[in-house]
């Protein structure tokens, strides 16, 4: 087993996010039992400065982070040659932290950068999300542009961004934290003792990770105080400076 897996998955339990956002239908990206709407990623390209100072393209990071998703990051980073683009997270639905987390990894051990934002492909305009789909998934790179305004970043996501070496959220982002919930990919029937017990594990495996990360641990006090209200929490932008969770400008 990977570095990326020491805060892994276990058992093949899969721990997710309360779901923000409503799936949207297009094709399975992965094997059998992948879901509908798993992240994909994609080279995209703008004008200058499209991505940040000096930066005109990027690796788009969209949809469902799922069981597999980690192989497909690693894939698409083994392609670039050595170039250090950075990634682009738009993370939706009711995500797996676990491999969330393991994508933080893989992007702080590749020294990528992270940003937060959706990315918005010329050539699907007026196009289904089917088509659309089909033009992303061989991976571009396609001609984009960001949209910045307002995005919910998760907790799925905040924990996917804590790995980027610089990490950035727009100003008017929502950065929204949920509790976490234990369910089995494949078998739903888990004891409610086993789920107590791996909820333990995975918080303190996430405290660890934040810690290793230069993130505040904070979070995951939030994510424990939203599962015992049943609510969700809405992280003020004050806080995400204190948070560590974002990085100074370049």
């Amino acid at each position: 087993m990977t570095g990326y897996f020491k805060h892994g998955i276990l058992l093949g339990i899969a721990l997710l996010a309360a779901g923000l956002a409503q799936a949207q239908t297009r094709p399975p990206i992965g094997g059998i039992g992948s879901a509908p709407d798993a992240m994909i990623f994609y080279v995209a390209h703008g004008g200058p400065d499209a991505c940040g100072p000096g930066c005109s393209e990027w690796i788009a990071a969209e949809g469902v982070i799922q069981f597999d998703t980690f192989k497909r990051l690693i894939a698409i980073l083994d392609r670039q040659a050595g170039r250090k683009l950075p990634v682009v997270i738009n993370s939706r639905g009711a995500s797996n932290l676990n491999v969330a987390v393991s994508l933080g990894r893989i992007l702080r051990d590749r020294g990528i950068d992270a940003i937060v934002a959706t990315t918005e492909v010329e050539a699907c305009s007026g196009k289904s999300e089917a088509d659309c789909f089909a033009l992303k998934r061989p991976g571009g790179p396609l001609d984009a542009k960001e949209n910045v305004s307002r995005i919910v970043c998760d907790l799925a996501c905040a924990l996917m961004l804590a790995g980027g070496v610089h990490r950035t959220l727009p100003p008017d982002s929502h950065v929204v934290v949920s509790g976490m919930s234990i369910h089995h990919r494949i078998a739903p029937n888990v004891s409610e003792e086993r789920r107590e017990g791996l909820t333990a594990l995975y918080t303190k495996q996430y405290r660890t990770y934040l810690r290793e990360m230069g993130v505040g641990e904070d979070l995951i006090d939030m994510m424990e105080q939203s599962a015992a209200a049943a609510q969700n929490i809405d992280v003020p932008p004050s806080e995400w400076t204190r948070l560590h969770l974002t990085t100074a400008p370049l």
